[in-house]
């Protein structure tokens, strides 16, 4: 595999966004892009790392208690099948990287948005229990997750805790149930069109980078400032966000 600092780079990815409950499919899709790779490669690639890292999180926030399945199956129910139908979904390369350019923006944005991570007493019950909100907000995020790749933690966790939807750690808990059901659905989706130029060894290659990261990153989430970690995460997103942009306008 060319270029084998990617693999540095996707371990740091992993590391960092594993910390706080996230896959990194944003950032993973952000360094192959500025490599030129191809577009279905770098969405099949992001989707697999993320859910090689998201795995781990997921079973110790179960081993933890902080996965509360009544809250999130309404915001999964929706998603998992629309972020089949936004993989599936036809679009042109040019499309696809305008639309990751501008989605790592927004995201970038709600990461660096400062949310009470200390009082966990304000909890909104409405928020949380609403089926409606949660279907609509669950399928939004996974639609936009299969069209261009991620998972939808990045989107999925700032908006729950502007909402008040439950405590940071049980958000983050959620974030990577979300993010792993998305992920796998969106797969299934683009196997439907795989294009024959795919470097399977260099994808095979990346997610070892990434089960490397993501099983440091999640064992430390515990001991981290969450908030230190979203704002250094979404300096990332944004410098990827605009140098996309600037490659592929």
């Amino acid at each position: 595999m060319g270029h084998w600092e990617i693999f540095l780079f996707f371990l740091i990815i992993a590391f960092i966004y594993s910390s706080v409950g996230f896959g990194g499919g944003s950032s993973y899709l952000a360094v192959l892009a500025m490599y030129s790779f191809p577009y279905q490669e770098i969405r099949l690639t992001a989707l697999i790392c993320n859910i090689i890292v998201v795995i781990g999180g997921v079973f110790i926030y179960i081993k933890n208690n902080q996965v509360e399945w009544k809250k999130i199956l309404p915001l999964t129910l929706i998603s998992v099948p629309m972020a089949y139908l936004g993989a599936v979904l036809k679009i042109s390369q040019e499309i696809f990287f305008l639309t990751l350019g501008i989605t790592l923006i927004i995201a970038a944005l709600l990461l660096w948005i400062k949310t009470d991570t200390k009082n966990n007493g304000e909890i909104s019950e409405n928020a949380g229990n609403s089926l409606l909100r949660n279907g609509f907000l669950g399928g939004g995020i996974g639609f936009l997750s299969g069209l261009v790749g991620i998972g939808g933690g990045i989107f999925l966790s700032p908006l729950l805790n502007l909402m008040k939807w439950d405590t940071p750690r049980k958000i983050a808990a959620t974030s990577s149930v979300f993010i792993l059901v998305n992920s796998v659905s969106g797969i299934f989706g683009q196997l439907s069109k795989l294009s024959a130029d795919i470097d399977y060894f260099r994808i095979l290659s990346l997610c070892f980078a990434v089960f490397i990261g993501g099983q440091i990153g999640s064992r430390m989430s515990l001991k981290w400032n969450p908030l230190v970690i979203k704002r250094m995460t979404a300096v990332l997103v944004l410098v990827a966000g605009i140098n996309v942009l600037i490659k592929y306008w």
